[in-house]
This record gives structure tokens, C-alpha cells and sequence, in this order.
């Protein structure tokens, strides 16, 4: 199994530099991976869990359609210190070969304030991030000030395309093995979502060439295990993923939960939730009425509202 973290070691060669604009962002390691991060504006904090799905970078707040169109980002940090960063497995952050499941992707946002000296914090998710944001409110009660909860994935057609995904993954390591993978993303670059053929990890092999190297010496059959179970941890069910039902019943956390309307992001996901946190607020806008004017201070009240409490 490789257990390299992506560029924890700063002599370690890239196999591409990061972009000249973000250089001045800063890193911390947790649990032994690395995570690049953000901290923007000032006052209340909140974490924010990306959107993207599995290219989840702190650059979609800014640049990735309805996070861009209502410029979400801007409006909140206005009023609250916005903690942003990549997820594990994407952009410049580290990664590592396990079954990464969301207790994983909450545990590096938990491990992010614990750096940051943070305490307690609003979560906002977006997209894929509200499964870790979920997760985090259940793994960490006493330090989640509240939740919202933005265009939450789920229905069946977000779980058989996330497990065609994981499939066409693996029916390529099975037909053409490790090495052209790491070939094949080296030379292309692409991320799990863009191309699945290059797996979960694909970010991290891109960035680190020592993480490639070991990458291609791990037994192929228990690769194949390890993202079997990835995929079924991960994509288990035809609601909003990240957290047990039972769980979210338990929860005393405010949520303020914003319904998508596509493929990925299912009206049937936001509902759920809705249904399953005894303290949540439902905004029942239509995507076309997200706007810029309504959107950001909509989040703004809500948050305010939770902040005096």
C-alpha cells in the first residue's frame, strides 16, 4: 500500500510546479497528508468544505457555477473569516491509498482548525462537500456552530455515476495495470472528474513524483479492494451521502439546507436532510432564483441569526 503523503517533503520533485498564483498559499500537515489553505475576511469562523466533487479546490468557491454566479465567497467574507483549502486527494493537497471515507474528509477539516487554533466554527459544504460537512457535525457536535448545506449531492443518478466512475477506474488498472495510469495522468493531467481512467488519486500522482513511484509498486489486487470499497463507502445509498440517518435525527446543530435541481445534485437529497436535522431550515428557491442578490444574504441571515444565539 503507499502511504506517501504528496509534497510533505519540499525536496521532493513535482511533476508539475503549482500554479505561480497560488504559491503564496499556505500548507499544514494533518494526520501525515498535507492540506493547502485559505483563510479569508474576518470575524465568526467557518469552515468550508469544497464543491467539485473529486477536484474539490479552494478555487471553486470563486470559479465554479452557482459558487461564481452568486459569489458566495465575497459575500461572506465580508462578515466572517472564511477558512477555504483543497480537499485531501485534490488540487495541491496530499493524499493517501486507503478507503477514504467521509469520516476521513471531516477529520482533515477538524485537523485544519485544530492548526488554526479554532474552537468552534460554522460549516458550509458545497456540492460533495456537505457529506464531510455532515460527518463533521455528528464526529465533532461541540465544535459545529451550525451547518448550511449548498446544493447537497445525492439521488440515484449521482450514485450510479459516481459508481460508473469508480468502475471505468478500475476496469482500466485490470486491462493496462498501475504504470499507465500514472502515464496516463502525468501526460494528460486531469483529475478523477474530468477522466475517470486516472482514479481518486490522480491529483496527488500529477503533483508528486515520489507518491507516483510508490503508487506503482502496490499489489494490484489489493488496489483493486481498497477502491471497491472506496466507491461503495462513499456512493451507498440513492439520498445525500456523509452521514447515517440516525445520526443526523440526533443532532441539536441549526442547518440551513439550499436545494440544487441537476443530476448530481438532486431536490430529493435537500429534502432529505431537511427531514433528517430536527433544526433545519429549508430555502425553497428555485436555482434560477439564486442569485447574487438574494443568495449571499440569505447565508448571511442565517448565520447572523445562529451567531447571537
Amino acid at each position: 500500500m503507499c502511504a506517501l503523503d504528496a509534497r510533505s517533503k519540499a525536496a521532493r520533485p513535482s511533476l508539475r510546479p503549482p500554479d505561480s498564483h497560488r504559491t503564496h498559499v499556505p500548507t499544514t500537515v494533518i494526520d501525515g497528508i498535507t492540506t493547502r489553505y485559505e483563510v479569508v475576511g474576518s470575524g465568526p469562523p467557518v469552515l468550508m468544505f469544497a464543491p467539485g466533487g473529486f477536484d474539490a479546490t479552494l478555487e471553486k468557491w470563486t470559479t465554479l457555477g452557482v459558487y461564481a454566479r452568486t459569489k458566495l465567497l465575497d459575500g461572506l467574507s465580508a462578515r466572517y473569516t472564511c477558512i477555504i483549502f483543497d480537499r485531501r486527494e485534490c488540487g495541491e493537497s496530499g493524499g493517501r491509498v486507503e478507503r477514504v471515507t467521509w469520516s476521513h474528509f471531516a477529520a482533515q477539516g477538524k485537523g485544519l482548525l485544530d492548526h488554526l487554533n479554532i474552537q468552534r466554527a460554522h460549516l458550509l459544504g458545497g456540492c460533495m462537500g456537505c457529506g464531510p460537512a455532515t460527518a463533521f457535525a455528528v464526529a465533532y457536535p461541540n465544535a459545529t456552530l451550525s451547518m448550511v448545506l449548498y446544493w447537497p449531492v445525492g439521488g440515484a443518478k449521482y450514485r450510479i455515476n459516481g459508481h460508473q466512475r469508480f468502475a471505468e477506474h478500475l476496469a482500466y488498472v485490470q486491462q493496462h495495470g498501475l504504470e499507465q495510469v500514472v502515464r496516463l495522468v502525468t501526460e494528460q493531467g486531469k483529475p478523477f472528474n474530468a477522466d475517470p481512467r486516472g482514479g481518486p488519486w490522480a491529483s496527488v500522482i500529477r503533483r508528486d513524483r515520489a507518491f507516483a513511484d510508490c503508487y506503482v509498486r502496490q499489489n494490484l489486487d489489493d488496489y483493486k479492494l481498497i477502491v471497491a470499497g472506496m466507491a461503495r463507502t462513499l456512493l451507498d445509498r440513492d439520498t445525500a451521502p456523509g452521514a447515517e440517518p440516525e445520526d443526523l435525527l440526533r443532532l441539536d446543530i441549526p442547518a440551513l439546507i439550499v436545494p440544487g435541481r441537476d443530476a448530481s445534485h438532486a431536490t430529493s437529497a435537500a429534502r432529505y436532510l431537511e427531514e433528517c436535522l430536527p433544526r433545519s431550515e429549508y430555502w425553497d428557491v428555485p436555482v434560477a432564483g439564486q442569485t447574487e442578490e438574494v443568495a449571499p444574504p440569505r447565508v448571511l441571515e442565517f448565520l447572523n441569526t445562529t451567531s447571537a444565539r
